[in-house]
């Protein structure tokens, strides 16, 4: 968009009247979001209604769709449009790994499992993350923007609820990102110049929905341990 003024009664030119991609997408996956916030197990949580071991399940399910997300981002990584997006400060596969370590004690690989929402997510990523730059940058979106945002208030959770600081609350220290306020400048402006047109633009806030969908059935399944974990 230029700086010109538009005068009373003179039409908006087309890059005027554009909605940059970054405000077109946060619009597109509004109500999913919300719904996503709004879920049984997550206001289970964040009505400190769930022990930490109700906690830990959710972890668990994140360490193997971090771990797809982030060996997509390996394969991303000679593409000239999904490159940009990968950001190793972001990645959270490794805090997930020291976060478990101390919540569900040594030897928690062999344990846990994903449920069944988890591994049509996982699926899905191996389906549309590894070769398409649109569908990489759909789910890295629809994550790692949450963890910056509504994650925070999980993690200061952690540290008021349940006395978890550092190892068990890594996987929503950001620090090494700096700014949070400079980094989504940032980030929005890889997403408006990145080189898709109308019809990818389009594709891709279709798949960012399915992305936030996946991520709903997740905590659908976790809800189903709310009666199991509930705190005393």
């Amino acid at each position: 968009m230029t700086d010109q003024a538009v005068h009373p009664g003179q039409p908006e030119t087309e890059s005027q009247a554009e909605e940059p991609f970054s405000q077109a997408l946060r619009h597109s996956t509004r109500e999913v979001h919300d719904r996503a916030h709004h879920s049984r197990y997550m206001n289970a949580l964040l009505d400190g209604r769930l022990t930490l071991e109700g906690y830990t399940r959710l972890a668990e399910q994140y360490y193997f769709i971090y771990s797809t997300l982030e060996d997509a981002a390996d394969a991303m990584t000679g593409d000239a449009v999904g490159a940009p997006f990968v950001i190793p400060e972001l990645h959270r596969t490794q805090a997930l790994v020291v976060d478990l370590e101390r919540l569900a004690g040594p030897g928690w690989r062999d344990r846990i499992e994903p449920t069944p929402a988890t591994s049509a997510y996982v699926e899905r990523l191996r389906e549309v993350a590894y070769d398409w730059a649109g569908g990489f940058v759909a789910h890295h979106y629809t994550r790692y923007l949450g963890d910056l945002a509504g994650g925070q208030v999980v993690g200061k959770l952690l540290e008021r609820t349940y006395g978890v600081t550092g190892p068990g609350a890594r996987f929503y220290d950001f620090a090494a990102l700096g700014s949070p306020s400079a980094f989504r400048a940032r980030y929005r402006a890889l997403l408006d110049d990145a080189p898709w047109d109308e019809a990818e633009h389009g594709r891709i806030m279709a798949e960012a929905q399915r992305a936030f969908e996946l991520n709903i059935a997740v905590l659908d399944d976790l809800a189903e341990t709310v009666e199991t974990h509930r705190a005393a």
